[in-house]
């Protein structure tokens, strides 16, 4: 099935410490008249101070928060997608997992991992693996990255070497010098780079930056939100990806490609 239209909404809200709370904002911020519903990365439960352990905080995939996911995307007929810490096979440290519930029943399992700007993420969690996961909404072929994957441009392009036509960026990005630039010149970079829709939705201030934004395949920012919780909404079609890419054929005009 082609995709014509998709609306999509970002939820730019910050996540508690307290798990029962985040399942139930789910439910509360969820709108009723979008097919992608967007969370940010850590939303079953915050990250905490830094290098905290975040084991006894980890769910399996069918404990409360991806089961509350599953419910809610079920309730607005939507494609629903969160971050959580996931419980790992080999108990070792958690994974930080992105749940997604509805038109598509997946997993994406963060790569790079935030070692960088004096943090170590890895310290509390550990990688999945190194395999790009695109996944099917409503016929629109949708690649997942989280937060600090953004700043690595070969998975931007592993992800649409696989068909990906949307870039959707779940983060948790936090604050300081030149932070909001970074991001926002990395969204709107990926998208110019690979014609495609790029969305990114992070917690808001004063930890992390905000900003969620909607951005379309010339680069062009069609919805962004500001530090604070807001929601972001927008809606992508498929002529104006299919204009973008007559125009710049970049894609196609590749000399590395396959290599």
């Amino acid at each position: 099935m082609a995709w014509d239209r998709v609306r999509i909404a970002l939820v730019q809200a910050a996540s508690s410490l307290e798990p029962t709370e985040n399942e139930q904002a789910l439910d509360a911020l969820a709108p009723r008249d979008a097919d992608l519903i967007v969370f940010p990365e850590a939303y079953a439960r915050d990250f905490g101070s830094i290098g905290s352990d975040l084991s006894p905080y980890a769910q399996p995939l069918d404990g409360p928060f991806a089961t509350e996911v599953a419910r809610v995307a079920a309730d607005r007929g939507a494609t629903v997608i969160a971050g959580m810490f996931e419980t790992s096979d080999d108990g070792d440290r958690p994974l930080n997992t992105l749940v997604v519930r509805g038109a598509a029943d997946t997993e994406y399992r963060k790569i790079h991992l935030y070692d960088s700007f004096g943090y170590r993420e890895s310290d509390s969690v550990q990688h999945g693996p190194i395999v790009p996961t695109v996944i099917d909404v409503n016929g629109l072929p949708v690649g997942l990255m989280t937060c600090y994957d953004l700043r690595f441009p070969e998975m931007a392009r592993a992800l649409v070497e696989r068909g990906a036509e949307l870039i959707v960026v779940p983060a948790a990005w936090t604050a300081g010098t030149d932070k909001v630039t970074h991001w926002e010149t990395l969204l709107r970079a990926r998208a110019i780079e690979n014609t495609v829709f790029v969305v990114g939705v992070g917690q808001p201030g004063p930890r992390y930056c905000g900003h969620s934004m909607v951005v379309d395949p010339a680069g062009h920012v069609l919805a962004e939100a500001g530090p604070d919780a807001a929601i972001v909404s927008g809606t992508i079609d498929r002529e104006r990806l299919e204009d973008v890419r007559a125009i710049n054929p970049s894609l196609a005009n590749r000399r590395f490609a396959g290599h």
